[in-house]
């Protein structure tokens, strides 16, 4: 549609009320994101526009569902879904882990420049980061599969915290792969605008 705002009809298709500082932001970010994507190659989409349904709306969709506001976006990559979660919801503390130096970089930058006192990064791979913290939600949007992101993440949960797996299609082959002493508590349909493909999020719980 001629004169449409995607990423603002985005933003108001999933019924979420950001301020225009918060929109500002994001659309910072995505200039921040095009701009390193020409050196760095952090993703694949070149195009602004389905950057914003691929990356910004996609990550987005997972802001009413994130629990607590300790949050962990293990493989973070370019801050995705983290950086946007962090501008969605200011109250929020998000920990962007990942081991790649380059995006690393990219993702201290971003937050530098968006000024975003409640997003830190870490280089560290998540198997080996020496951290007591521990998170409400630890995310993730291409990191692993199912069972392996689970087990590799469950020392940092906190008690009733939840694992929020980004997929596509529902993974219900991965499901049954779960390690033991942890169970699905939902599978949710994620309704992302512009976006003509299916995805899905999966909350996981330990068994108490």
């Amino acid at each position: 549609m001629i004169g449409v705002d995607p990423l603002a009809h985005g933003i108001a298709s999933l019924g979420l009320a950001l301020g225009g500082a918060q929109r500002a932001r994001l659309d910072q970010y995505l200039l921040l994101l095009e701009k390193w994507n020409r050196v760095y190659n952090l993703t694949a989409i070149r195009d602004r526009d389905r950057m914003i349904t691929h990356h910004l709306l996609d990550s987005l969709a997972v802001v009413p569902h994130v629990r607590g506001l300790r949050v962990l976006d293990v493989g973070s990559g370019a801050g995705l879904p983290g950086i946007p979660l962090a501008i969605a919801n200011p109250a929020l503390r998000v920990t962007l882990l990942d081991s790649n130096h380059k995006k690393v970089a990219f993702m201290r930058q971003a937050i530098g420049e968006l000024g975003l006192a409640n997003a830190a990064v870490v280089a560290e791979r998540v198997e080996s980061w020496p951290t007591e913290a521990r998170f409400d939600t630890i995310v993730s949007r291409a990191f692993a599969e199912l069972g392996e992101f689970v087990a590799s993440c469950a020392r940092l949960l906190a008690p009733g915290g939840v694992f929020a797996a980004m997929k596509g299609v529902h993974p219900h082959e991965e499901i049954e792969r779960l390690p033991a002493g942890y169970r699905v508590e939902q599978v949710i349909r994620l309704e992302v605008p512009g976006l003509d493909a299916e995805r899905h999020l999966v909350v996981v719980k330990a068994i108490t």
